[in-house]
């Protein structure tokens, strides 16, 4: 969604292929289905000149490239499920076949090494009808950060472009004009090992800051102050170095299971990869446990849980911290009441059995305890608000409080 508006904003005429209609329905009238900074006023500037969405593959053979955008969510063994990735290869192979110039096959989902060359070129093949110099293959894996996406797209860090020949290559690259970043040229498995080697790295700096996190909480050490000084080396950065409840969303946790899966396939075993999933899935439950120390059993206890999105400025809740959280506060007994400026409806299709709140003040009047789990902006600035508690018992997971009578889950 973020890549079509964008492209269309750099002056490219997009079509967004999606199967569903309601959203069809709604990208076409300017209302994103997902939320995302900047995203509206992007479909708004563009939505009836050079931006549409549309259900068929039909007018793929009018195009130059095609981006294959698809999930690739998790199998049940971890590894990557590719069924729509190579479904989406088929339809477009299919109507490539009265193709008469030259067009490029771009895939921009996160893929394992070796699925754009095994997968999606001997696919698209196959049902175009084989003509392979009309055909050009390029791997472009995204770097997106959700909440800041379109930012994202308009200032890259890099652009990554894999391909084994340069006349796809660089078609992939024109559409990119007017971005200033370096381009990083690769071969197809090298670009879809970057994808996977970055949010690999990402996901390891916060296990890896969870850890020194849980062993400076009992030894009475301010990690951010520990972690202020080793992010100042600048071979390390001060990025993904903050402590707290773990990582969610929807990369980090399956591309870091893919890669383990992949490793296992290949007869290696990625025991840091490992441990960085196993840190992130206890580190939530701390904060039961810090809570639990506090006020002693959970059965009947009201618990305010501020903050259901992964992350702050989404509404997406695919592994928030705050799932595994409220799971094991029901299965103590504890009554939950919810809140979250955008991911509340979202939350409502996985637990539906809690009650949601309008507001934070709402989700706090006379709670016995409150979980902070989201890096809300607004939740930084309550204080009074805890007043409505019955008492001032505060767990946070994201360092953001400023009163002073907070306990932060490994600070």
């Amino acid at each position: 969604m973020v890549s079509s508006a964008c492209f269309a904003e750099l002056g490219h005429s997009v079509d967004i292929i999606e199967i569903d209609e309601r959203k069809v329905e709604a990208i076409n009238s300017g209302k994103p289905p997902i939320y995302e900074k900047g995203l509206e006023e992007l479909l708004s500037k563009h939505v009836g000149s050079n931006l549409r969405a549309i259900t068929g593959y039909d007018n793929v053979r009018n195009t130059d490239l095609s981006f294959i955008c698809v999930g690739t969510p998790s199998g049940p063994d971890g590894s990557a499920d590719l069924s729509m990735v190579e479904t989406a290869s088929r339809s477009i192979g299919e109507s490539l076949k009265e193709r008469v110039g030259y067009h490029v096959v771009v895939v921009k989902s996160t893929v394992p090494p070796g699925t754009t060359q095994n997968l999606v070129m001997s696919t698209v093949l196959m049902n175009s009808g084989g003509i392979r110099e009309k055909l050009g293959f390029a791997m472009n894996p995204e770097f997106l950060r959700e909440g800041l996406a379109v930012h994202d797209f308009m200032h890259p860090d890099r652009i990554v472009i894999g391909s084994s020949e340069a006349k796809a290559r660089d078609l992939v690259e024109s559409a990119y004009n007017g971005l200033n970043a370096p381009i990083v040229r690769v071969g197809l498995s090298a670009a879809e090992m970057t994808k996977y080697a970055s949010n690999a790295l990402l996901a390891t700096k916060i296990s890896f800051s969870n850890e020194i996190g849980n062993i400076c909480k009992k030894m009475c050490i301010d990690v951010y102050e520990v972690m202020r000084g080793v992010g100042m080396d600048h071979r390390i950065s001060p990025h993904f170095l903050n402590a707290g409840a773990g990582f969610g969303g929807s990369c980090f946790p399956k591309d870091v299971m893919a890669m383990i899966r992949l490793g296992e396939m290949l007869g290696e075993d990625p025991v840091l990869l490992k441990s960085v999933i196993e840190v992130n899935e206890r580190q939530p439950l701390r904060m039961v446990e810090l809570l639990e120390n506090r006020i002693g059993s959970l059965f009947g206890k009201e618990i305010a849980v501020l903050g259901l999105a992964f992350k702050n400025d989404t509404d997406d809740v695919r592994d928030s911290r705050a799932v595994p959280v409220i799971k094991e506060l029901k299965s103590k007994g504890a009554r939950i009441r919810a809140y979250d400026p955008l991911a509340a409806s979202n939350m409502r299709g996985i637990i539906p059995d809690i009650e949601y709140c309008e507001s934070a003040a709402g989700a706090l009047k006379k709670a016995d305890a409150c979980l902070i789990m989201t890096e809300w902006p607004e939740f930084g600035q309550l204080d009074e608000e805890f007043d409505l508690m019955r008492s001032r018992v505060i767990i946070e997971g994201r360092n953001i409080l400023l009163c002073e009578d907070a306990e932060g889950i490994c600070w």
